[in-house]
């Protein structure tokens, strides 16, 4: 199993709220259906601001390049990811081992 996290910083100019509506609008259920396993969305409070983190959990790094793969090739995500796109200031993804 690993779980990928992503954190996406916003500009300054965009808030949480603004990127969080267009997610819920017309993001969320296209990646809930494709990838599966969302752990959650979440937002900063110390440290680096205007970020939201999403946590996904997948039981193999081939079965998310699978389901990300699917995820890419949906013509409604990517109408999504021209709206979200603009709001990004830097995006950052890992993968992570379960340890414990």
């Amino acid at each position: 199993m690993i779980v990928e996290e992503r954190c996406y910083v916003l500009h300054a100019t965009v808030t949480v709220n603004d990127y969080l509506e267009v997610l819920y609008r017309d993001g969320l259920e296209i990646q809930r259906q494709t990838l599966r396993g969302l752990i959650g969305y979440f937002t900063t409070e110390v440290g680096e601001l205007n970020a939201i983190v999403s946590l996904w959990e997948y039981p193999s790094f081939e079965e998310r390049r699978r389901r990300r793969d699917a995820l890419a090739a949906n013509p409604a995500w990517q109408r999504y990811l021209e709206q979200v796109r603009p709001m990004i200031r830097s995006m950052n993804n890992r993968l992570l081992n379960r340890a414990v």
